[in-house]
């Protein structure tokens, strides 16, 4: 474990990748039942199209959104919405409104579900608009519609299409597995995100302890013989996945702070999201399905499986050989960043890459850890990724300093959990962090509401004062046309 020179600051953390990616995907097979949370995992729902009762086939629309940072959902399977309802959820909060549809054992297919033959006729503005309908979301783990980063490059004329193959999480291969079996679609997908985003070049970027997948892609590459479609080998180091340490390292370019990478003139998509846009295209079918990494001590056969979206998660640990040992947690996402989940019952998210069963034997250097004062020595800020001073920001998050913390950049934490995991004190610092950018978005929310709450009232009081003073003219307007007896000097002479 040390750090690299190349990417700023990060650290090279031991892996355990290899028994999950040494064998195929898994398809798995449709499940009896599927549970699609509203919430996809970016703390905004779609609503839903359908009502208990209603007949699905594979590929209907269900749910539908015009908000920026939700995504359409489609039904998995062919079957009937058997309830909608609030249920468990892996999103902020651990609940969402789920739709959840009993499948009916059949094979059939919405009639929208056709091959899009046409999309490189596509203007830009057609495909992004054409993949938000089809539930296209990045697969990465933020779950972020790929149409709405699409049309933030586009505005500010983002020339590089970043394609993210880096996969740093330390459990976590589903992207190296899907690279190396269907390196073709990623690099379709590619195409075709490049032009929807109006970039002139793609970058596809991929750590290189990940020799198989470089392999599969370089050779894909070559196939489309097109030069502005390149391949840039990276060395192997944590947090290099985040898009903004990404953009740092493949174009020595630094994300301004607040910003995003299209402020940088760069636009971040996954490689597993390009090829879910070639199966799409290819196809016609929405973002169905996924490959996530079901992985852990706490599971018989660690392995990739691709998966509809919705699936129980207890359905993807039985395709893992099911549980082995005395698992402590369940885990959506890496061991760094995910976030622990209440039961199996939960249904597979579109930002889900990784389930990941945890024994003491993975987690237990930190179970029970007594959290010690801070030594200042310093280490958490020698491997922060985003440059912060997180002793700093843990003394402004103690005193819940907000300005402190605007002026710290707290809104900058990644939350890669490195300043977590070198810390020697035991201190919960990417906990605390979080918890301090919460409170920021609610001083921040309850701020607005107290503004507009001003504002309305003033204009209240305008109109209040507009409306007597229109008043007032009327009345004085009225009393000078009516003549009022001894107003004319004449009246009552001969």
């Amino acid at each position: 474990m040390a750090a690299r020179s190349r990417f700023p600051a990060g650290l090279a953390l031991d892996t355990h990748k290899q028994q999950a990616c040494g064998t195929p995907i898994v398809e798995l097979a449709l499940p009896a039942q599927v549970v699609l949370a509203l919430d996809q995992g970016t703390g905004y729902g779609a609503e839903p199209v359908v009502a208990v009762g209603a007949a699905v086939a594979m590929g209907t629309l269900v749910a539908r959104t015009d908000h920026p940072f939700a995504s359409a959902l489609h039904a998995p399977l062919a079957g009937t919405v058997v309830a909608i309802e609030t249920r468990a959820a892996a999103v902020a909060g651990g609940r969402s409104v789920c739709i959840v549809i009993a499948g009916d054992g059949s094979d059939r297919v919405d009639d929208g579900v056709t091959p899009v033959p046409d999309a490189d006729a596509l203007s830009p503005d057609e495909l992004a608009q054409r993949l938000r309908a089809a539930g296209i979301a990045g697969l990465g783990g933020a779950g972020f519609p790929t149409a709405t980063k699409l049309a933030s490059a586009r505005d500010r004329r983002a020339q590089t299409l970043l394609l993210n193959g880096a996969e740093c999480e330390p459990w976590i291969c589903c992207d190296d597995a899907l690279m190396r079996s269907a390196a073709d679609d990623v690099v379709l997908g590619a195409l075709i995100l490049r032009r929807a985003a109006g970039a002139v070049r793609c970058v596809i970027a991929i750590e290189d302890d990940k020799p198989a997948a470089i392999a599969a892609v370089t050779g894909a590459i070559g196939r489309r013989r097109d030069d502005a479609l390149t391949l840039e080998v990276i060395p192997a180091v944590y947090p290099q996945g985040a898009e903004r340490q990404l953009v740092t390292t493949v174009t020595g370019v630094e994300v301004p702070s607040g910003g995003l990478p299209a402020d940088a003139g760069v636009i971040c998509q996954n490689v597993a999201t390009a090829a879910a846009v070639a199966r799409w295209a290819t196809s016609g079918e929405p973002l169905l399905s996924r490959v996530v990494t079901v992985t852990g001590s706490g599971v018989e056969r660690p392995c990739n499986v691709r998966a509809p979206i919705g699936t129980p998660l207890a359905a993807l640990i039985a395709a893992s050989g099911g549980y082995r040992g005395t698992p402590l947690r369940l885990i959506a996402g890496g061991s760094m960043t995910g976030r622990a989940l209440p039961s199996d019952e939960v249904g597979l998210t579109k930002a889900m890459n990784c389930v990941f069963v945890a024994t003491r034997d993975d987690i237990g250097a930190r179970l029970g850890a007594v959290e010690l004062p801070c030594i200042r020595c310093g280490d958490c800020a020698s491997v922060c990724p985003a440059g912060l001073l997180p002793q700093q920001l843990h003394r402004a998050a103690l005193a819940d300093a907000h300005d402190a913390l605007r002026d710290l950049g707290v809104r900058d934490c990644i939350d890669c959990g490195l300043c977590d995991y070198v810390c020697p004190s035991q201190i919960p610092l990417a906990d605390r962090f979080r918890d301090a950018k919460r409170r920021l978005d609610e001083a921040a929310a309850t701020a607005q509401k107290a503004a507009d709450a001003r504002q309305r009232h003033e204009l209240h009081m305008r109109r209040l004062q507009e409306a007597a003073t229109a008043e007032h003219r009327a009345f004085e307007d009225v009393r000078r046309r009516v003549r009022q007896p001894g107003d004319d000097p004449t009246d009552g002479a001969d």
